[in-house]
């Protein structure tokens, strides 16, 4: 029996990796209709042509539809996957080029600016979670690939939805240890622990042996070049940290470097323009190489495989932003975070992990205080507590007016759109 999966915020220029990573499934997902749904029905036509013309390419099965009706994408789906990007590429920006000026880092995810995210986010999505509950199919999922995932991901866990978030750092660092190892990536599996954009490998599995430990022995200066961070600070954590770690250890570097003006988000948008450009040539049936530098490497793969196994109850291992449920000693069982966990058709399964590092353990349990209250703001909307949070950051402690850069972060709010 077929399925159907709804992409909301279809209309992304992350949508033909997603859909080349359905065909790559098709003989575990079989999928019966693709809904591709966003509320900019001209950049969903040039994002679904070509998605169209990639499926037809592949001999796919199913059926694609575009829809700018919310309801109707909705209506009937086993899957939603979401991929929103509230207030566009220009929200980003600001969130980026703001918190520098006061002395804070300014990124999308984490920070003041993933603040500023979250208070856009959460109720969009919170909205959209409540119409999936009245309209999708009985026993139907939500996989949020939508940053702050951890954050947009504890809202929905604590709203009651059946909700996993996804991330595409896990399996980034997979691959990357499997081409420096020289073996197939499904011989590796890592011990992933901490919250999103905020975790660590704590354990790399080749065939059950660990080899993590020759690796920090004999190479660290390639993981520090591959996270950001100075050997010294590889060599102390006794870990591989996800590259967001270099924002909590390199604070005052990393707000010197965005001062200069530059920012990722203007790549992106430069990027964005180009991909769009390509989209639109009705020769193209393939992915463009391009779409690897937006970002979301493995995306497809990730997104796919974990909808596959929560339709067929594999029971692999994954590594998801679920309910910690015990699996971290640290944490407590209802909050949200990002770990390996079994996935079968009731849902992930958090495997049982060894307690943080006191290290480890200070900076999550801080982070995640602050997730909760940033959860908190955007759902009541109420401006203090959204000051308690920004307060709470870690990474804007040393922010001298959190007021006024709370203001000029939430100055005006921007229309939906993909991610």
């Amino acid at each position: 029996m077929g399925v159907k999966v709804t992409v909301v915020g279809g209309g992304s220029t992350y949508t033909p990796e997603l859909v080349e990573g359905v065909v790559n499934r098709a003989d575990r997902l079989p999928i019966d209709e693709l809904s591709l749904f966003d509320v900019d029905g001209e950049r969903l036509a040039i994002v679904g042509g070509l998605a169209g013309r990639m499926l037809e390419r592949a001999g796919w099965g199913g059926r694609l539809t575009l829809q700018t009706d919310r309801a109707a994408a909705l209506d009937g789906a086993d899957f939603v996957l979401v991929q929103l990007r509230v207030g566009g590429q220009a929200a980003r920006l600001r969130d980026e080029t703001v918190p520098p000026r006061f002395g804070a880092v300014g990124q999308e995810t984490t920070g003041p600016g993933g603040l500023a995210k979250a208070i856009r986010t959460v109720p969009v999505i919170l909205d959209l979670a409540e119409e999936v509950g009245r309209r999708a199919a009985a026993g139907h999922w939500i996989v949020d690939f939508t940053n702050p995932v951890g954050i947009v991901t504890q809202a929905l866990v604590d709203g009651g939805h059946r909700a996993l978030g996804l991330c595409n750092v896990a399996i980034g660092m997979q691959r990357w240890l499997a081409g420096w190892l020289g073996v197939e990536p499904s011989r590796v599996a890592l011990e992933h622990v901490g919250l999103n954009h905020l975790s660590w490998v704590r354990a790399v599995f080749v065939d059950g042996a660990d080899v993590l430990p020759r690796l920090l022995a004999e190479e660290p200066e390639r993981i520090a070049e591959h996270t950001g961070l100075a050997v010294d600070v590889v060599r102390r954590l006794g870990a591989i940290p996800s590259y967001y770690l270099r924002y909590y250890e390199a604070t005052e570097t990393v707000v010197r470097e965005q001062l200069d003006g530059h920012t990722r988000a203007a790549d992106v948008m430069d990027i964005e323009r180009q991909l769009l450009d390509m989209y639109r040539d009705p020769a193209l049936t393939e992915k463009p190489a391009l779409l690897d530098k937006r970002g979301g490497a493995y995306y497809s793969e990730a997104a796919v495989d974990l909808i596959a196994s929560l339709h067929d109850g594999r029971g692999d291992v994954q590594v998801v932003d679920v309910r910690n449920d015990g699996a971290l000693p640290d944490m407590a069982e209802s909050e949200v975070v990002e770990v390996p966990a079994r996935i079968d058709r009731d849902g992930a399964h958090p495997l049982p992990l060894a307690p943080l590092s006191g290290e480890q353990r200070e900076l999550v349990q801080a982070v995640k205080a602050y997730e909760m209250l940033a959860v908190e703001a955007a759902r009541s909307g109420d401006r203090e507590v959204a000051l308690r949070a920004l307060i709470a950051n870690p990474l804007a402690r040393d922010v001298a007016d959190p007021q006024g850069l709370l203001d000029e972060l939430l100055a005006d709010r921007a229309p939906v759109g993909g991610a």
